[in-house]
């Protein structure tokens, strides 16, 4: 039987990684709250919040995890001459509502959206404290392309980019990277292998590889300058 976690307690511990359930990939508990503390902790264990509307709150942690060192992004030519150009420019934590918003719209060819008015509620108060970030991609004055994540130690993970124009995430992402190289960062948590983010150098490591890096990392502080772009 699946976990349930205690709704009035958010600093009890999540269960051992080594219970999450084979199928489907990575369920390990249900229940709980989507306070910062549960929200923080999850994290740091390797595990995140993912369900849809009508659901109980579902955490997972699957095996393999799909990662991205920084300071390895794969950028391609195109990309390159489309960032070199300069026709985006992108801004970090200036939009951060309005990018997850914009992540939070139907896509092409799904019935629904996980990120639900309580997501949205939960990672808006990340912002606040601090823990979660946005970069935003702007052509001129119009937000064409985002992405959002929460920032521990030397791990950003990453929950969701969205774009309007064809390679604005990507730009998005690019630049992110780029300052998370000079902020320290070692480590971006992509969760599950997508193409869109293998192409950019994500790549797969198992489970317990993930959980020993982020014990590692999570401990460690970035830059002092980190998330203070001006």
């Amino acid at each position: 039987m699946l976990p349930r976690l205690d709704e009035n307690n958010d600093a009890e511990p999540f269960p051992s990684l080594d219970t999450a359930l084979v199928e489907p990939n990575g369920l390990i508990a249900a229940g709980g709250t989507l306070n910062p503390e549960r929200l923080i902790n999850a994290y740091r264990c390797g595990i995140f919040p993912w369900f849809e509307e009508g659901q109980p709150i579902l955490w997972w942690s699957p095996d393999p995890r799909l990662i991205l060192k920084p300071d390895e992004l794969h950028v391609s030519r195109r990309l390159k001459k489309l960032i070199n150009k300069k026709t985006y420019h992108c801004t970090i934590d200036t939009a951060f509502s309005d990018v997850i918003l914009a992540c939070s719209e139907k896509r092409q060819g799904q019935d629904g959206t996980w990120i639900t008015e309580p997501m949205i509620r939960a990672y808006e108060n990340l912002f606040t404290l601090g823990y979660a970030h946005s970069v935003e991609v702007w052509l001129e004055d119009k937000l064409i392309g985002g992405l959002y994540g929460v920032s521990i130690g030397q791990v950003f993970f990453g929950e969701s980019m969205f774009s309007r124009l064809d390679n604005a995430s990507k730009v998005g992402f690019t630049f992110l990277c780029k300052q998370l190289v000079t902020w320290g960062y070692q480590l971006i948590d992509c969760q599950v292998h997508t193409d869109h983010l293998a192409s950019l150098g994500a790549l797969c490591i198992s489970r317990d590889e993930f959980a020993d890096q982020l014990d590692l990392l999570c401990s460690k502080q970035p830059s002092s300058s980190a998330w203070l772009f001006q």
